[in-house]
């Protein structure tokens, strides 16, 4: 056994420490609210990372439950806890973290979510490499829903541009899941906020004012696990409706140009009106994706479908996604 002399082991310490401190210092927004059985998870995902110069600011929305105590068992200096007296919403929270935030970059962790070791490191570095209007860059997910129990790798990059300016793709559909995403901090500035209005998709509606004005990079390795638990918003099919619908109004001056981009997202609102069992209003908004694309057999199919029965148009679904 060879057996480093104490002042050796130190001095290496002191290198290794000045070596993390000069690279780029990211700071982590971590909202929670009431989910203190799952925090403890997120945390360690964490401060597991190979990359080390960050700080994690949990944002605490006003839990009733011991949150607080929870991220108190862990002693790490880079971990900063906010709690707000009031439950504002998870976008409300994370605005709140960027404003204390003092990092070059900015990235965001889920309460329910883990992060895989080298998370920050293959993106740090590639930003590093990457020129200066680089604004965002994001990894693929695996994303595990506690109902199906199943694990399936997002995003599906099949026809999308998922590198560069991808403004004109980001438009039709979100692909880019918030936590999968570090984020240069002057982006914020520039382009704005979370929109607090928003109960679903607001990492979308972020990502398409980025996207005017800086470039995506895609790193397509899953260095996420996004885990889809029965308390998630994202089984709020109403929140999806309503976040859908103001997208589209809060975008039409750009969507409305492009007829097919337009009559898609009539279409989709259609689609989930008809999910959530809203089948008249569902009906007007196939007919008016029909009418501005009457070349798009998919909607024709699924309005004669709509007058059928809910099985049928459930099955449609089914075959529509798998195109």
């Amino acid at each position: 056994m060879l057996l480093v002399p104490l002042r050796g082991s130190l001095h290496l310490q002191i290198i290794l420490h000045e070596k993390h401190m000069s690279l780029p210092f990211v700071s982590i927004i971590l909202p929670t609210y009431n989910r203190a059985y799952l925090l403890k998870r997120a945390i360690r995902s964490i401060l597991n990372q190979t990359y080390k110069n960050f700080e994690l600011i949990i944002v605490d929305d006003g839990s009733t439950d011991n949150t607080e105590e929870v991220v108190e068992d862990f002693h790490d200096e880079r971990i900063r806890y906010i709690a707000c007296k009031k439950h504002r919403g998870a976008n409300a929270a994370r605005n709140a973290g960027i404003k204390l935030a003092e990092g070059e970059y900015i990235a965001f962790q889920d309460d329910d979510d883990i992060w895989l070791p080298r998370k920050l490191e293959i993106q740090v570095e590639t930003f590093q490499n990457s020129p200066s209007n680089v604004g965002v860059v994001y990894t693929g997910c695996w994303r595990i829903d506690n109902k199906r129990k199943k694990v399936f790798y997002v995003p599906s990059v099949r026809d999308k541009c998922v590198e560069g300016y991808i403004h004109n793709n980001i438009l039709k559909e979100n692909f880019i899941t918030s936590t999968t995403a570090i984020v240069k901090k002057e982006c914020f500035y520039y382009c704005g906020l979370f929109d607090e209005i928003l109960p679903r998709l607001q990492e979308w509606d972020l990502w398409i004012r980025i996207s005017k004005y800086y470039k995506f990079r895609y790193i397509n390795l899953p260095l996420v696990i996004s885990y889809i638990s029965p308390s998630s918003i994202s089984r709020n099919l109403d929140a999806l409706i309503f976040a859908q619908k103001y997208i589209l109004t809060k975008y039409i001056d750009e969507i409305f140009y492009n007829p097919e981009l337009l009559a898609h997202h009539y279409s989709v609102i259609g689609s989930l009106l008809h999910i959530r069992g809203k089948i008249k209003e569902g009906r007007k908004y196939l007919l008016k994706a029909f009418s501005i694309n009457p070349r798009d057999f998919k909607v024709l199919l699924a309005l004669l479908l709509s007058h059928l029965s809910p099985e049928a148009y459930k099955i449609y679904l089914n075959w529509r996604t798998a195109f």
